[in-house]
């Protein structure tokens, strides 16, 4: 079970773990009264986006819509655009091999 900020996930390596583990959250919930929104609930699935990364059993990939809105990104005129674009991008810094030394020149101009 992992849980960030107002959103949990539940996993496990069978699928009786993982309902074993899903009882016990709504268990919880149920004794805490805690209200969930079923909208958001999404059961049985072998991959899901959290936090804007793609997470399934072949491990953390990038979400290709984040991706692509980095890649839209006009040339930054103003300050507040370059850190904009920074921000995006350092979002995935996990991803990009030598991200420091790369974002080095952009990072420069604030």
């Amino acid at each position: 079970i992992k849980v960030f900020m107002d959103d949990f996930t539940v996993y496990g390596s069978s699928f009786d773990a993982c309902l074993d583990s899903l009882e016990r959250v709504l268990n919880r919930c149920i004794e805490t009264n805690l209200v969930l929104n079923f909208e958001k609930f999404h059961f049985l699935v072998e991959q899901g986006i959290i936090l804007g990364h793609i997470i399934s059993s072949r491990g953390i990939e990038l979400d290709p819509a984040k991706i692509s809105v980095i890649a839209q990104f006009h040339y930054p005129s103003y300050v507040r655009e370059v850190r904009s674009f920074l921000g995006h991008a350092s979002f995935y810094r996990r991803f990009i091999k030598d991200f420091s030394k790369k974002s080095l020149p952009l990072s420069s101009l604030l």
